[in-house]
């Protein structure tokens, strides 16, 4: 797993009374984007590390039964915030623990600041000039459809990503030529730049300045159509009516997520069914995992970035656990797929 060096995230010092208590919580942490700079049980941490230690915050987890009678005396000295019993943390990968995981994560983001918030140097490195690689050919099966670009897209995919996914859905991008079938959104999670209102401007124009896709912000009260990819968001709920028409919420995503690729991968695999899938690229988090079940009920798609091919493999990882028969690859390989599942799905349609 590639996992990138990624030391802006939050401090966080974690003292719990079991190993596997500590192992679930360290291991979540890391993978939502925090530092963990101290891992201790009750009693293990003294005058000097105390001292010593420059943690943001302290997450500590206790059983009720086995207490911890220094920790009073730890609450008086600290100067920055203690998260204190979050109870019994379930086995990574159940739907309990995503639950339990998502309840964390909102409460250390309204404590700290969000690791997603990071900078990402993917996004600077999108306006700079470098070689394209060659485009995918369109295939004379798909370029003598009657459809033309332009027509509502009645296929959809979704791309997620976080930190280190801008370069990759570029890549992606660059390499699918025009005159497909489907219709693309793209949504990533918070990161630098979000909150000025063009964070969706400047990702559309840096991730589809060379492609033959039209890339832009979503359109309300207008419909998704083929040939062109939509950038969700980041401030408020956005999805698709009855009718098929795109609409933006008056509310914010749900916490932690923003925006809310659960959210959008249940909404997404009801109403399109064996037309939509969904392409995890690198980021943070397990954001999705639990609405795979769903795409897949729905005979949807799930496929992820290769891990060789990540700047931060956690998001795809945790997608690729709950759908391991997804398929897996670079950005021009998901693309190459891509293209072939179109021609396979389209011959199959034709031929009933």
């Amino acid at each position: 797993m590639v996992e990138g060096q990624f030391n802006a995230g939050p401090r966080i010092a974690l003292i719990a009374d079991t190993a596997q208590q500590r192992e679930v919580l360290h291991r979540t942490l890391l993978a939502n984007g925090y530092q963990v700079i101290l891992t201790g049980e009750p009693g293990s941490v003294d005058e000097a590390a105390l001292a010593a230690c420059n943690a943001e915050l302290w997450l500590v987890d206790v059983a009720q039964d086995a207490g911890w009678p220094e920790l009073d005396g730890l609450v008086e000295r600290l100067d920055v915030p203690l998260l204190y019993g979050e109870g019994f943390a379930p086995q990574i990968g159940t739907a309990h623990y995503l639950t339990w995981e998502r309840q964390l994560l909102a409460k250390l983001k309204k404590m700290l600041a969000d690791p997603n918030n990071a900078l990402d140097p993917s996004l600077d490195a999108l306006m700079e000039d470098a070689p394209r690689p060659a485009r995918l050919e369109l295939p004379a099966s798909l370029a003598a459809m009657p459809l033309q670009v332009g027509a509502s897209a009645e296929r959809v995919w979704l791309l997620v990503g976080g930190l280190g996914a801008p370069l990759a859905v570029r890549a992606f991008l660059d390499a699918l030529p025009g005159g497909l079938p489907v219709g693309l959104v793209y949504a990533q999670h918070a990161a630098a730049g979000q909150v000025n209102g063009e964070f969706e401007n400047y990702l559309a124009q840096a991730v589809g300045r060379y492609s033959q896709w039209q890339v832009g912000p979503v359109r309300p009260g207008d419909t998704l159509r083929c040939g062109e990819m939509v950038v969700v968001p980041v401030s408020c709920e956005w999805g698709m009516n009855a009718q098929g028409t795109m609409h933006t919420g008056e509310h914010g995503w749900p916490a932690p997520h923003s925006p809310s690729f659960e959210q959008l991968m249940l909404e997404f695999a009801g109403r399109f069914g064996s037309g939509f899938g969904v392409i995890a690229f690198s980021g943070l988090g397990s954001d999705g995992r639990a609405a795979c079940a769903h795409v897949m009920r729905q005979q949807g798609r799930v496929w992820t970035q290769s891990p060789e091919s990540c700047e931060f493999d956690f998001l795809p990882a945790n997608l690729r656990e709950a759908v391991p028969e997804g398929f897996s690859g670079t950005p021009r390989e998901l693309a190459e797929a891509l293209v072939q599942h179109l021609v396979e799905t389209l011959t199959e349609e034709n031929l009933k």
